[in-house]
């Protein structure tokens, strides 16, 4: 159901809905954590082994900019990518399976206005990650 809706706004932006593109778009869409391009290009070649390493990259980007998936920054500092959050959500990863989870309620506000107070600069947005295991890698 996901898939399909992110393929149906691919569309009204212009993209052409393709057997290769479908296949990238269906492998993020069901994917329970976070995914490298790499991880998504080996994933949805068992399904179109045609597919290039170009439309995955191309694929996710505009994925990206029509904010159905979000960018996910890795301690080794290889980007991923996951399904986008609802809303203002921060995530959890867990370090040993790779397992994503959003999470709420962050109390950042008087940590924000005093680094905003010693700085000088207007924070407009801000961005948390928390690495760690999970209940099952624990």
């Amino acid at each position: 159901m996901l898939a399909e809706t992110w393929l149906k706004a691919l569309q009204e932006h212009g993209y052409r809905l393709t057997d290769a593109r479908r296949a990238v778009v269906e492998i993020v869409a069901l994917a329970w954590r976070a995914l490298t391009p790499l991880e998504v290009f080996d994933q949805a070649r068992a399904k179109y082994p045609e597919l290039g390493l170009v439309t995955v990259y191309r694929t996710l980007e505009k994925l990206e900019e029509l904010h159905l998936i979000q960018r996910v920054h890795q301690p080794e500092g290889c980007q991923a990518f996951i399904t986008a959050s609802q809303g203002h959500q921060h995530l959890l990863l867990c370090q040993n399976c790779g397992q994503v989870m959003f999470f709420e309620g962050d109390d950042l506000d008087t940590l924000l206005a005093s680094i905003a107070a010693k700085t000088g600069y207007a924070i407009r947005e801000h961005w948390l990650q928390l690495f760690g295991l999970c209940r099952n890698c624990q």
